[in-house]
């Protein structure tokens, strides 16, 4: 009786193990896939668009269609400096009247830790510049919208968000005071949850020991800003190396003040910080290489 009594405890104790054991492995690594999204290759989008063009296009209006493309035609200029022991490489964005900031999930699917390098993501959009995103998948709560689609509504209890509207202005709400439907109906376009925000009317809103959760105070860091209409900043610094000691969020929110930042946000960084412009790599990710993220924002 004793031994099948020991068999049966061993037994309880290996079930509740393995069932801890998934519990964690759902928690931190286990991919679930909710959504795909249609996507068109960057060919195919380049094919269509010039069938397009070619069918319109008449003596009377090449000028007209030469004025256009100008039109469409974002300018980017990257830069780098070194403030506080740090490199931070500034992507300054003026984007064309019909052009709009461009978000992408990894492996063109919404999901819980759907992962890719940033890198792998652009090249799949054709991407010409892309930065790391919020990394939505790797929390359960928090607001995302993505090109007008509401994928997740659940609130994060305190977190501010990074709300672009169709017109490209930036806003930075609280999930707290607003729904995720309500953000929707009001217009919004894209909604990160990641924060906090750095800076609104050109002002600081953050305080020199703010942090993110148990982050080091000097960290690689992931930022995104808006100047006026149509110019935008992406922001990446290096960290946690001998060559970059990395910022605070203080540090980076008065940098970005430097630059004549009105509205800025902080997303993802530490390993997740990453930039790459025309297929190569702009800055040093923490580690040595790209960590896999479930999302990026970028500049076809």
């Amino acid at each position: 009786m004793k031994h099948w009594k020991a068999i049966g405890t061993f037994a309880c104790v290996m079930i509740l193990l393995g069932f801890s054991v998934y519990a964690l492995l759902d928690a931190l690594a286990i991919s679930r896939v909710y959504a795909v999204v249609e996507t068109e290759s960057a060919a195919q989008t380049e094919a269509a668009r010039a069938q397009t063009l070619s069918c319109r296009r008449t003596a009377e209006d090449t000028a007209e269609d030469t004025a256009e493309d100008t039109a469409e035609t974002a300018e980017i200029r990257i830069d780098t400096y070194r403030v506080h022991d740090t490199t931070v490489y500034v992507a300054d964005i003026r984007l064309g009247a019909s052009q709009s900031l461009q978000t992408a999930f990894s492996a063109s699917s919404y999901g819980r830790h759907v992962t890719a390098a940033t890198s792998e993501t652009a090249e799949a959009v054709g991407a010409v510049l892309a930065i790391n995103g919020d990394n939505y998948g790797a929390q359960e709560k928090g607001y995302v919208i993505r090109n007008g689609v509401l994928y997740r509504d659940t609130a994060a209890k305190g977190r501010e968000d990074l709300v672009i509207w169709a017109d490209g202005s930036f806003s930075i709400i609280c999930e707290d005071e607003i729904t995720a439907q309500e953000l929707l109906e009001q217009g919004a376009v894209q909604v990160f949850s990641f924060g906090p925000g750095l800076l609104e009317e050109g002002e600081i809103t953050v305080g020199v020991s703010d942090e993110v959760g148990r982050a080091k105070a000097s960290n690689p860091r992931t930022a995104i800003g808006i100047l006026e209409e149509g110019h935008y900043v992406l922001v990446v610094s290096d960290g946690r190396s001998e060559e970059s000691e990395g910022l605070s969020l203080y540090e980076l929110a008065e940098f970005l003040q430097g630059l004549g930042v009105q509205t800025a946000y902080n997303l993802d960084g530490g390993g997740s910080s990453t930039m790459v412009y025309q297929g190569e790599l702009v800055n040093q990710p923490s580690g040595g290489k790209e960590r896999a993220v479930t999302d990026i924002i970028y500049i076809a």
